[in-house]
C-alpha cells in the first residue's frame, strides 16, 4: 500500500512539474493571432481591418515577442489599437518600440495606457487576485511619458480620457478612451456624450474592462469597445474557463468577442505576463485582427 501511495504521489508531482514547465516555457511563448468579424458597419460598406495589441508587459530581452509583434505589420491593418500595459521594466521602452515600429510607420493608430505603463509590477501572492478588496501596489516608475511622446510623434492618437476622430481605410472613425480604471485614472465623464452619427464607426478603448466605463460608452452609442488587462484569466481550466478577471467583468467575458448590451466588447488576452508570474495555461498570448463588416 505504501509503495502504491508513493507512486501516486510521485506521479502527481511529475504531472505538476510537467504542467508548470509547459505553462512557463512553451505556452507563454506560443503567440497566436485571433480573428473575429464584428458586424458594426453600414450595409454594403467595405470591411475595415482593426488590429488590437494589448498587455505586452515587455522585458528588455524578449526578442521573440518583439519579432512576432513586429511581424503583424504584414497583416496590413487599416487601424491599430493599443490597449495598455506595454512595459514591465524601466529598460523596456526600446523593446516596445522595436515591436511596434513597423506598425507605427505604416498604419494610423490610437492608444490608452494601463497601470504597467506608469509603474512596474511587483512580486505578489497570486491568490490575492481572488480578493476584490485587496490594496493595489505598484513598483518602480516606468518611462511612460517617453512612450507617449514616441507614439504621438508617429501620429497615433492619445485617448487617455480623450475623444478624437481619424481617417482609417478611407472611413471616418470616432474614438473615445479612458486612462486605466484599474488604478482609478479614468474620467469618462470628462469625455462623455452621444456619438457623432456622421462617422462611419464608433470605437471605445479602455485598458481594464470595468462596467463603470463600459456602461456609459455603450449608452453613448459606441458600437465596439476594446479592452485588455484580464490576460484572459492567464490560467484557464478546461470546462470552466478563467478563474478570475482581476476586474468587475464576469469570467465568461474574460477574453474574446461578446455582446455587451447594444455594443460589441472585445477583451484581448494580451501578449505578455508579469515577470513574477511567467505562466499561461489554456490561454496562449494573443493579438487580434477585428474585421469590421456590415451589420446584418
Amino acid at each position: 500500500m505504501r509503495s502504491r501511495t508513493t507512486l501516486l504521489a510521485a506521479g502527481v508531482l511529475t504531472a505538476g512539474a510537467a504542467t508548470l514547465a509547459y505553462a512557463s516555457l512553451i505556452e507563454r511563448n506560443r503567440f497566436t493571432l485571433r480573428r473575429y468579424d464584428v458586424p458594426v458597419l453600414a450595409p454594403d460598406a467595405e470591411p475595415l481591418r482593426v488590429l488590437q495589441i494589448s498587455d505586452l508587459h515587455m522585458m528588455p530581452d524578449q526578442r521573440r515577442k518583439q519579432d512576432w509583434t513586429a511581424g503583424l505589420a504584414a497583416l496590413d491593418p487599416d487601424l491599430v489599437l493599443l490597449t495598455g500595459d506595454n512595459m514591465a521594466h524601466p529598460g523596456s521602452l526600446p523593446g516596445v518600440l522595436r515591436a511596434l515600429q513597423p506598425l507605427l510607420t505604416t498604419a494610423p493608430g490610437a492608444f490608452v495606457f494601463g497601470s504597467n505603463d506608469y509603474q512596474g509590477p511587483i512580486l505578489k501572492n497570486p491568490f490575492t487576485y481572488f480578493n476584490p478588496n485587496r490594496v493595489y501596489r505598484q513598483g518602480v516608475h516606468l518611462p511612460v511619458e517617453d512612450l507617449r511622446d514616441v507614439l504621438a510623434a508617429h501620429g497615433w492618437v492619445d485617448l487617455n480620457n480623450a475623444r478624437s476622430v481619424l481617417k482609417a481605410g478611407g472611413r471616418t472613425v470616432q474614438l473615445v478612451g479612458v486612462d486605466d480604471p484599474h488604478i482609478e485614472r479614468d474620467d469618462y465623464a470628462a469625455v462623455a456624450g452621444s456619438v457623432d452619427r456622421v462617422a462611419d464607426v464608433h470605437i471605445g478603448l479602455t485598458h481594464s474592462p470595468e462596467p463603470r466605463v463600459l456602461d456609459p460608452m455603450t449608452d453613448d452609442g459606441f458600437e465596439l469597445i476594446v479592452a485588455g488587462h484580464t490576460h484572459g484569466g492567464q490560467v484557464r481550466m478546461p470546462g470552466f474557463g478563467a478563474l478570475v478577471t482581476n476586474c468587475g467583468l464576469d469570467r465568461r467575458r474574460a477574453r474574446g468577442l461578446h455582446r455587451y448590451g447594444a455594443a460589441w466588447l472585445h477583451v484581448s488576452a494580451g501578449l505578455g505576463t508579469s515577470p513574477y508570474a511567467p505562466v499561461r495555461f489554456a490561454c496562449p498570448p494573443e493579438a487580434t485582427l477585428l474585421t469590421l463588416v456590415p451589420r446584418s
